[in-house]
């Protein structure tokens, strides 16, 4: 285990199980035909949105953000207010992380810098659309580059970036407390002196006859779990809402030290309030 890595104990056999109602298997397959070349036009579109401005390309990537997750089949529901610029440097983007879903669900309310390990900038498809959309590529698995990753984010906090990032290091099925949030990336907001905006994500589905949504285990990404397994389960899924939740902001310098920023940021994503209806709901 690792400061950037630890492992979460969700497994694909305990957690990840589909439930609620199916697709059949041929619509499901043009689902994830459907998702697959969503994601190959923002791979092919991206070295051209990097010739417009802040705003503009802020704007295609949360609409193309939304269309990938939409391509999926997967319903979209935002609460809470608009994220919008905070005052300082930049900001730092918290939220809980239990699929690959959430990379695009974050972008689709918050668009920024995702901090993401290195190996990922290899990904066939996925690794060049990461580049071309600033990602901060770190060695999280080497507690000798922890500095260097601290270094990286709060330069571009400094530089008034917005950068998105997973603190519980790992994947968890989202049916429990989560993981801890790991208070490294919170003293790269501690040094550039940026607001910290959590994020709640939760994945639903269906509950039996008369009841209401329940967690969905098809959405999570966990343990040694391969991507193909994990893409046919969200198209097989019928009914699967990803739901994410924009908490109040925590202000640059209201709370001490990276550990109590951390546990602070912790707090509000697990909180009961975070699952309360919002003034504001957008499908």
């Amino acid at each position: 285990m690792s400061v950037w890595l630890p492992v979460s104990p969700c497994t694909p056999a305990g957690c990840a199980t589909r439930t609620g109602p199916a697709r059949h298997p041929l619509a499901a397959a043009a689902l994830l035909l459907t998702g697959c070349a969503a994601v190959l036009t923002g791979v092919l579109g991206a070295p051209l949105a990097l010739l417009l401005g802040p705003a503009a390309r802020a704007g295609l990537v949360r609409t193309w953000a939304y269309a990938v997750i939409r391509a999926f089949g997967v319903r979209v529901r935002i609460t809470g207010p608009p994220p919008r610029r905070l005052p300082g440097p930049g900001t730092l983007v918290v939220a809980n992380h239990v699929s690959w879903l959430d990379i695009p669900l974050v972008a689709a309310v918050a668009p920024g810098r995702m901090l993401a390990k290195s190996d990922i900038r290899h990904w066939p498809l996925l690794g060049p659309l990461a580049a071309f959309g600033g990602t901060l590529f770190v060695e999280r698995d080497r507690l000798r580059a922890l500095p260097a990753a601290v270094r990286t984010v709060t330069g571009a906090l400094g530089r008034g970036d917005r950068v998105i990032v997973f603190p519980e290091g790992s994947t968890w099925c989202g049916r429990g407390s989560g993981g801890r949030f790991r208070p490294a990336p919170f003293q790269a907001a501690i040094d550039a002196r940026a607001a910290v905006l959590p994020l709640r994500i939760r994945y639903l589905t269906p509950g039996p006859a008369g009841g209401g949504p329940v967690p969905a285990g098809a959405a999570a990404f966990v343990g040694d779990d391969p991507l193909t397994a994990s893409l046919w389960r969200v198209a097989r899924a019928a009914g699967l809402t990803a739901e994410i939740h924009v908490l109040a902001p925590i202000p640059a310098g209201s709370v001490p030290g990276r550990r109590a920023l951390a546990a602070r940021a912790q707090s509000t994503v697990a909180s009961d309030s975070a699952n309360r209806p919002a003034a504001s709901v957008h499908h």
